[in-house]
């Protein structure tokens, strides 16, 4: 009984709303009033009037749970839900002192269970959206709840692991992604393409060919290794173009092509290695005596078991217009190989300019064609 209680006082409000009372002539009724939903401008400083007015309202903050609550859910809507100044001020919403436990059994047992609860989900949402807290807030967390309080040690936890998990990543983002879809793409390309140091990464237009449908933009990445592959690729063994595949830039997703060809075939030794006939003349040993040889066929990080990557691309409409342009535009640019060899186009998913209606059944088609220049 006593658990079915203390799940019951820390669970989360189901419905963002503030409850009042309101007495007519015949009943007395429960109004639900949400302060955040008539709002025209939702931006940061009518977010935090909306917070202030809350507190100048009632000196005894009644409702303040459920006020927090409402507010965190619409925090995204406001476009404030990755700022820590707001989430200080919706943590000054707590009244200060009352929650702080007096004695070992009120810091044991959870005390105000739905006050400290409610501030760890607000620290939660801060770590999903990786708002790292500052000292202040913890000064803030230490007025409320106390030093034996729950929200003070998700905080010392929080401000132990973010700092370590923050610049983690090799492939470096700023702290706001760009609005516009060609930046996305130059960065997401540039992060698939870093295991070659050698990759360039250049921004081409459709309007350079002039039988172009799409006007639009390609993020293309090759490297000098990538071209050398390219050319011997063998002229009747067609290249396909594979994709489209996603690419995670935090909440962010780019789609991108790649141009795979066939892997070239490693030479096989036959020869008896416990067959000791015919003995050689070790050629020597690296760095130490006589002079090593390489192997015929080294093979190169683009040289996959299922086919050699000899280009990546993404473009502003990911339609087969857009991939036949950026075909002609790599022959354009220093791949006159391609004039020779047929490329298959291959798309996993329907194009931009088709759409499924709810009452039609979804119907996964995958069409293939040859182009030859």
């Amino acid at each position: 009984m006593a658990t079915k209680l203390l799940q019951f006082l820390t669970s989360r409000p189901s419905s963002i709303i503030i409850r009042r009372w309101a007495q007519s002539d015949s009943e007395k009724r429960l109004v639900v009033f949400d302060p955040f939903t008539n709002i025209k401008k939702k931006d940061k400083k009518t977010y935090l009037d909306l917070i202030k007015i809350f507190e100048e309202k009632d000196n005894r903050r009644r409702g303040h749970v459920e006020f927090i609550y409402a507010a965190l859910n619409r925090m995204e809507e406001f476009g404030v839900h990755k700022d820590l100044e707001t989430y200080k001020s919706l943590l000054n919403v707590l009244p200060k002192g009352k929650f702080i436990p007096t004695n070992i059994f009120q810091a044991e047992f959870l005390h105000y269970p739905k006050q400290q609860q409610c501030a760890v989900d607000l620290l939660e949402q801060m770590e999903d959206n990786r708002v790292m807290p500052d000292f202040e807030m913890e000064q803030i967390l230490l007025n409320t709840f106390g030093r034996r309080g729950i929200p003070l040690r998700k905080f010392w936890r929080m401000m132990y692991w973010m700092p370590k998990f923050k610049n983690l990543s090799p492939w470096h983002l700023p702290n706001e992604l760009p609005k516009d879809a060609m930046e996305l793409a130059m960065l997401a390309i540039q992060r698939i393409t870093s295991v070659d140091a050698d990759t360039k990464v250049q921004l081409w237009q459709t309007d350079e060919i002039e039988a172009s449908l799409d006007k639009t933009w390609i993020v293309t990445a090759q490297s000098p290794s990538q071209k050398v592959l390219l050319e011997e690729q063998p002229v009747d063994e067609a290249l396909v173009i594979k994709g489209p595949y996603r690419v995670y830039l935090r909440d962010q997703s780019v789609t991108y092509f790649i141009l795979l060809g066939k892997t070239r075939q490693e030479e096989v030794d036959d020869r008896d290695i416990d067959d000791v006939s015919n003995l050689e003349k070790p050629i020597g040993i690296p760095g130490m005596t006589g002079t090593p040889k390489l192997p015929v066929v080294k093979c190169t990080v683009h040289e996959q078991d299922d086919g050699t990557v000899v280009a990546v691309c993404a473009t502003g409409t990911s339609s087969r217009d857009s991939l036949l342009s950026w075909i002609r535009l790599l022959e354009k640019n220093g791949n006159p190989q391609l004039a020779n060899i047929p490329v298959i186009f291959t798309l996993r998913s329907p194009s931009m300019d088709l759409s499924v209606l709810e009452s039609q059944p979804t119907v996964k088609e995958e069409s293939s064609f040859k182009e030859r220049e």
